[in-house]
């Protein structure tokens, strides 16, 4: 008895055309598809008949003037009772932020002195105002 002896030969599949198919798919898909943008609703809200500016989000301006004269929010102050007159706003108020305005030619050591009492008031936050370079 003769043995034949197969010879095994690997079958191997061709995977180029179906790669082929799909990306011409994908670039089909791709050109076709449709992006849609979400659309807004068109919402009307009505107008108040009165409105009143929350008092509690305002910080509080000190303005210190080249003659050496204090504001506290547009009222004169004396150095001496800025800081009274400051704890009792800024306890009143929930942000208790500080803003202080001064000018260039004012002196810096009155600044000073302003930035001591608002810490000692109880600022939670001081900010010098400046002007854009």
């Amino acid at each position: 008895m003769a043995y034949e002896y197969r010879r095994h030969s690997s079958h191997v599949l061709n995977l180029t055309p179906l790669i082929d198919i799909v990306f011409l798919l994908l670039v089909f898909f791709m050109l076709t598809a449709h992006f849609i943008e979400d659309e807004a609703i068109d919402i009307q809200l009505p107008e108040a008949i009165s409105s009143q500016s929350s008092q509690e989000d305002q910080p509080l301006v000190i303005s210190l003037l080249p003659s050496g004269e204090i504001l506290l929010d547009g009222e004169s102050i004396p150095l001496v009772q800025l800081e009274k007159k400051l704890s009792a706003m800024l306890h009143a108020n929930s942000k208790r932020v500080v803003q202080l305005k001064g000018d260039r030619t004012a002196q810096f050591g009155l600044a000073i002195k302003i930035i001591d009492a608002a810490r000692s008031a109880g600022a939670e936050s001081l900010d010098i105002l400046t002007e854009k370079p």
